[in-house]
C-alpha cells in the first residue's frame, strides 16, 4: 500500500514524467564536487553548491545557517566570510552537530574558523528570541527527501502522505521564524531538497499570503532549473544526475 501511495502521490503532481524523474532518482549518477578553497575537498551536489552562493554574503555580516548538518552549505558561507563577521550554524541533532563540526574542523580554513559558531537550538522558534539580529539567513530545510527515499527500502516501505504534511507544517514555522530573525533588508534563501510542491514553492506562497508587504522575491537562476510560481528547482532527471533541489530567494522590507 505504500508503494502504492508514494506513486500515486508524486505522480499527481508530475504525470506522464513522474516514471522518468523516478528512474533517474533511483540511478546511482549524481553529479558531484567539492566548492573551490577549502582546506580539504567536501564533496557535494553541484546544485547544492549553486544554491549556496545564491544567499548574498560579504565580509562583515551576520549570518544564520538554520539547520547546517552535514555542512556543505555552512563551508561555503565561511569561505565567503573569510572570518569577518558571523556565522552561526545550527542544528538540533547532537549526531548531525558533531559531523558538522567534523567537516568545519577539517576543509574549513583555519582564518575562516574565528568567524563560526555552533548551536543546538529550535529552528522553528528562532525569531521569537533573536529579532532583527542577521543580515542573511539561509534555512535548508528538513524535507521529504524523496531520492532517498526511492533508493531505501525500509523508507520507502513506510511512507504515508501523512509525513509531508508533518514537514509542510514544521517547514512553515521555520521559514516564519527565519523572516522575523532578518533584519530588514535582510535576505533569507529557502532550499529542499524535495520533489513536492508543498515544501518547495507553497511554503513561500503561504508566507506572502499571511504576510503581505513583509517581503518580496529576488530573482535566481540555476543551470538546469525550472522555474516554479516562486523559486526555481532542479531535477535529476534533466540536468544530468543533479538535485532535486530547489530554492528561493526574498528579501525582508
Amino acid at each position: 500500500m505504500a508503494r502504492i501511495s508514494f506513486d500515486a502521490f508524486y505522480g499527481s503532481q508530475y504525470g506522464s514524467r513522474w516514471p522518468v524523474l523516478r528512474e533517474a532518482m533511483l540511478s546511482g549518477e549524481e553529479d558531484k564536487a567539492s566548492p573551490e578553497g577549502l582546506a580539504e575537498p567536501y564533496y557535494m551536489d553541484r546544485t547544492s553548491i549553486e544554491v549556496a552562493f545564491l544567499l548574498p554574503v560579504k565580509e562583515g555580516d551576520a549570518v544564520l545557517d538554520m539547520c547546517a548538518a552535514p555542512g556543505g552549505k555552512t563551508l561555503i558561507l565561511l569561505s565567503r566570510l573569510r572570518g569577518k563577521g558571523k556565522l552561526v550554524s545550527n542544528d538540533r541533532s547532537p549526531d548531525r552537530r558533531e559531523r558538522l563540526r567534523r567537516a568545519i574542523d577539517s576543509c574549513a580554513e583555519d582564518e575562516w574558523k574565528a568567524a563560526s559558531t555552533i548551536t543546538g537550538h529550535d529552528a522553528s522558534r528562532w525569531g521569537l528570541y533573536e529579532k532583527d539580529a542577521y543580515d542573511a539567513v539561509l534555512l535548508d530545510a528538513p524535507c521529504s527527501s524523496e531520492r532517498h527515499v526511492l533508493q531505501s527500502e525500509e523508507h520507502y516501505a513506510i511512507w504515508s502522505p501523512s509525513r509531508p504534511k508533518r514537514l509542510q507544517a514544521l517547514q512553515y514555522s521555520m521559514f516564519a521564524s527565519a523572516m522575523l530573525a532578518l533584519r530588514s533588508g535582510g535576505c533569507l534563501l529557502y532550499s529542499t531538497c524535495s520533489i513536492n510542491s508543498g515544501e518547495d514553492e507553497e511554503i513561500v506562497k503561504r508566507f506572502f499570503h499571511r504576510h503581505p508587504g513583509e517581503a518580496e522575491e529576488m530573482p535566481i537562476e540555476l543551470e538546469y532549473g525550472e522555474k516554479r510560481e516562486h523559486g526555481m528547482i532542479v531535477l535529476p532527471d534533466r540536468s544530468g544526475g543533479r538535485g532535486p533541489m530547489y530554492a528561493a530567494l526574498l528579501r525582508k522590507l
